[in-house]
C-alpha cells in the first residue's frame, strides 16, 4: 500500500474516530434512535421520559453536534435538533471496508490451509 493511501486512510479514521466514540455512549445513542424519526425535537422533547436534565441532554447534544450527526435550527424561542446520516453513512462504508479486508484475508487463510 502506497504511503499516500495509508495517509489518506489514516485521515479517514480520525475523522470517523469521534462518531465511534459518541455513540459509544448509550444516552447519545438513544438520542440519536430519538432523532432517526426524521422529525426535528426540542431539548423539552428530548429530556420528557428521561431522568437526565435539560442541561444532560444539551451536553450530549453537542457532542453529536461536534461530529455532524445533529444540527440544531433555531424555530421561534428554541433549537429543534435534526439528524443527519451523512456521518453514519461514512461509517458505514468504513466498515463495509473493514468487513471487505476481513473476508479477503479470511480467504487467504482458508487457501493457504485448504493447500
Amino acid at each position: 500500500m502506497s504511503h499516500k493511501r495509508r495517509s489518506g486512510t489514516a485521515a479517514k479514521r480520525q475523522l470517523r474516530a469521534p462518531v465511534f466514540a459518541a455513540l459509544g455512549d448509550e444516552t447519545r445513542l438513544s438520542l440519536v434512535a430519538k432523532l432517526c424519526g426524521g422529525r426535528p425535537y426540542s431539548i423539552s422533547q428530548l429530556t420528557r421520559g428521561s431522568k437526565l436534565t435539560r442541561q444532560a441532554i444539551t451536553k450530549h447534544l453537542r457532542v453529536l453536534e461536534s461530529t455532524g450527526m445533529v444540527h440544531s435550527v433555531r424555530a421561534g424561542r428554541e433549537n429543534l435538533f435534526e439528524f443527519d446520516a451523512q456521518p453514519i453513512e461514512g461509517i458505514k462504508e468504513y466498515l463495509d471496508l473493514v468487513s471487505r479486508q476481513w473476508d479477503q484475508a479470511l480467504s487467504r487463510l482458508k487457501l493457504f490451509v485448504e493447500d
